[in-house]
């Protein structure tokens, strides 16, 4: 007679034992486990604080952040509490020192500049959880099936991992604790979306079979729901970060157009650049603007007052002159 306990998995194809025993020793906390994480996160640290898109997706050919993820679907849909616990162990342990040596990383580059590669990755969207859905399940089916890689597809997802996390580390040590937080959440959904699509591709691929009778079906769903609810929340919490970013968007298009349209009441003056940053009840806008002569205060405050208050905020305007030196072949005047 097989046993059929949640910790002891009957008799299977050899296939499938093949798949449980790959997903099993994945999952496992070990020295090689940790020194791998360890490297890739400081090639993905080197490779945002560089801009290299290159870097940091290499940095995932090493990384194996993504093989407790994959152990915990697989426990939470076959009700194997021994797998679950040490796939959670792993993950944390490995979580921590990705964000242990970000941290540091935080710590000795805090006058590095912040890069593109690295701000992508703190204002996370709705789409920004398209990819992690369909990325789990894409590395569950390769895990099952017998005629695909599951190595490239494990690169594929270990890069919605290691990056956001170091980004965290990275501004916690420099003390930017918004972005840290925005970075979290990114790594966080990546984490329970990645889960939940593995966890679905398990249990349509057969892999539950001892849950299939009803009480270890509703067992599974119940071990699952944690993992909707969070899932539910970050989708709203994307959703109203969504619609403050098309918000925020119409106000700097509004501004920016008024600007200019204020500016032509001042001669070869020229808008070049403008950043918008909001301060509380406060909205900075600092112009980059040519002109033959340097704006005194009152022309600031003038430009300023034909801005109005967008988004209900009061408005500080900061102008950066370019000062532009004409001359003619008989003279030359600024």
């Amino acid at each position: 007679m097989s046993d059929c306990s949640p910790d002891h998995p009957p008799e299977e194809p050899n296939h499938r034992q093949i798949v449980r025993k790959n997903i099993y020793d994945g999952a496992v906390l070990s020295a090689p486990f940790l020194i791998m994480n360890a490297l890739a996160t400081v090639i993905a640290c080197c490779g945002l604080l560089q801009d290299s898109a290159a870097v940091v997706i290499g940095a995932m050919v090493i990384a194996t952040l993504i093989g407790p993820i994959t152990g915990i679907a697989l426990a939470l849909v076959d009700g194997n509490n021994v797998l679950l616990r040490n796939a959670l162990l792993a993950a944390a342990s490995g979580s921590f020192l990705t964000f242990c040596i970000a941290l540091l990383f935080g710590v000795t580059q805090r006058d590095t500049p912040l890069t593109r590669e690295f701000l992508a990755r703190t204002q996370p969207t709705l789409l920004d959880l398209v990819i992690p859905l369909a990325g789990g399940a894409a590395g569950a089916y390769a895990c099952v099936s017998q005629r695909l890689s599951v190595g490239l597809v494990g690169v594929a997802i270990a890069t919605a991992l290691v990056p956001p996390l170091s980004v965290c580390g990275i501004c916690f040590g420099r003390g930017d604790f918004t972005l840290s937080l925005g970075a979290f959440l990114l790594f966080l959904s990546n984490v329970v979306a990645i889960q939940l699509a593995s966890s679905t591709v398990f249990w349509w691929w057969g892999y539950n079979e001892r849950t299939w009778h009803a009480s270890w079906a509703r067992s599974a769903l119940l071990r699952n729901l944690p993992s909707f609810g969070v899932l539910l929340v970050l989708v709203l919490v994307f959703g109203l970060h969504v619609v403050q970013m098309m918000s925020r968007h119409r106000v700097e298009v509004q501004t920016r157009a008024q600007l200019i349209q204020a500016l032509q009441t001042y001669p070869d003056c020229e808008l070049t650049k403008i950043w918008f940053h909001r301060a509380g009840d406060r909205f900075i806008v600092s112009a980059e603007i040519k002109s033959p002569r340097p704006f005194a205060p009152e022309h600031v405050a003038a430009l300023e007052a034909q801005l109005g208050e967008p988004a209900g905020a009061n408005v500080d305007l900061i102008v950066h002159t370019v000062l532009i030196r004409q001359a003619t072949r008989n003279a030359s005047s600024e």
